[in-house]
């Protein structure tokens, strides 16, 4: 069993910065990956960055690129996201995610999820 909890969000103006976090407990050495992903209101879920458990290997999307840098806390057993130059495209809820079977992109190959922590950026 894994437990995710997300924290860090809030509000700022275009430009701005935010950091992330995700605290994870329980069982997660099956999941070799993590990620972040959000959901804007009436959009779909998508991925935002995605890391390995080893830490070394990450993946972003295009429209954070850049900007956002996932990395994991092993001492705080915990997932960052330190979103730098944020646009007001970059609103939503945020969550972080573990990994289980398929893409790395894909919602339905996560099994485990946090309950949010929403984001929103005033231009």
């Amino acid at each position: 069993q894994v437990q995710l909890v997300e924290s860090g969000g809030g509000s700022v103006q275009a430009g701005g910065s935010l950091r992330l976090s995700c605290v994870a407990s329980g069982n997660t050495r099956t999941s070799n990956f993590m990620a972040w992903f959000r959901q804007a209101p009436g959009k779909e879920r998508e991925g935002v960055a995605v890391i390995h458990r080893g830490g070394i290997s990450t993946a972003y999307a295009a429209s954070v690129k850049g900007r956002f840098t996932i990395s994991l806390d092993n001492a705080q057993n915990t997932m960052n996201l330190q979103m730098n130059s944020l646009k007001p495209e970059d609103i939503g809820m945020y969550y972080c995610a573990a990994h289980s079977a398929g893409g790395i992109w894909d919602v339905g190959a996560y099994n485990y999820w946090g309950q949010g922590t929403q984001v929103t950026v005033s231009s």
